[in-house]
């Protein structure tokens, strides 16, 4: 008797030590978490496309999870760096700059539907456009997104430089910075502007619902796999919410949730996978954008 007791005492033990952390909140973690994403779309999108997985994560960690947006990329920037959220939805540029600047730590990133660990920065123009090479581009009306935008600034910019020798305010005859990735595809779709850098990944999130990426666009320059996109928290949050954040995302599997964000999942990651980021930041600063 006395044996069995010492063996039930010892599997309830086990059984504590292995509950999830977010069976039960932790008494140092904040009574709600705040999670701030990047403008990529309209804030109603981003409440749209984000909702299931804010949704899951307070069940998972139990505690109340807030989607927060900006009109800009530095907007959420700020938000971690004063503390008024706690983890949020990055692009690679964007986040080496949290980092610096916020104490963001990306913990995971998110992985494409194909499988692949990153995405390709594209540069769209009509469909019908006579713009058939960048060459024919000279003198037309261009959009960037965000200045903090990979995709939609920091690579297209460097790809100007160091490899087309352009200027973009010389080259194009104006050059304008949409806000968004949904705001320049929507600007080309429109003919409001002539060409725009954006991403495949984005380009597919609004397919068949704002615009038909076959028939609406031609793509002009795919560039090299960029890093996916990381979630990161702030580095003062406790290591036990850390922990618990982490596993929540590695263990999302929803089929809902994961189609309306365009990704097949999320993986481990961690600072260092953002490093050719930062080179190519110190390259656009050598070249003099």
């Amino acid at each position: 008797m006395q044996l069995f007791k010492r063996l039930f005492t010892a599997f309830a033990l086990t059984c504590v030590a292995a509950l999830p952390a977010f069976a039960a909140p932790q008494a140092d973690w904040p009574k709600e978490l705040n999670f701030g994403v990047i403008p990529v779309e309209s804030s109603d999108n981003v409440t749209e496309r984000f909702g299931n997985l804010a949704q899951y994560l307070e069940k998972e960690l139990g505690i109340p999870v807030k989607l927060q947006t900006a009109t800009d990329y530095a907007g959420v920037i700020a938000a971690m760096q004063f503390k008024h959220i706690d983890l949020a939805y990055f692009g690679p540029k964007s986040y080496v700059e949290a980092a610096q600047r916020a104490g963001a730590e990306a913990f995971v990133m998110e992985i494409a539907l194909d499988g692949s660990k990153g995405y390709h920065g594209v540069i769209i123009t009509k469909k019908d456009s006579p713009i058939k090479n960048m060459e024919d581009a000279r003198g037309k009306v261009w959009a960037f997104t965000d200045p903090n935008s990979t995709s939609g600034t920091l690579v297209p910019t460097v790809y100007f430089v160091k490899e087309m020798k352009i200027k973009p305010e010389e080259y194009f005859s104006k050059v304008i910075y949409s806000g968004s990735h949904q705001a320049s595809i929507l600007e080309v779709k429109s003919g409001r502007v002539d060409l725009a850098s954006t991403n495949d990944l984005d380009l597919l999130r609004g397919n068949g619902k704002q615009w038909n990426t076959d028939q609406d666009f031609r793509v002009l320059w795919t560039s090299p796999l960029i890093p996916g996109s990381p979630m990161a928290f702030r580095k003062d949050l406790p290591a036990s919410l850390k922990e618990a954040l982490t596993n929540a995302f590695i263990s999302y599997k929803d089929p809902a949730g994961l189609q309306l964000l365009k990704v097949s999942g999320y993986e481990r990651a961690t600072d260092d996978i953002y490093n050719p980021i930062r080179e190519q930041i110190e390259v656009k600063k050598q070249l003099g954008n």
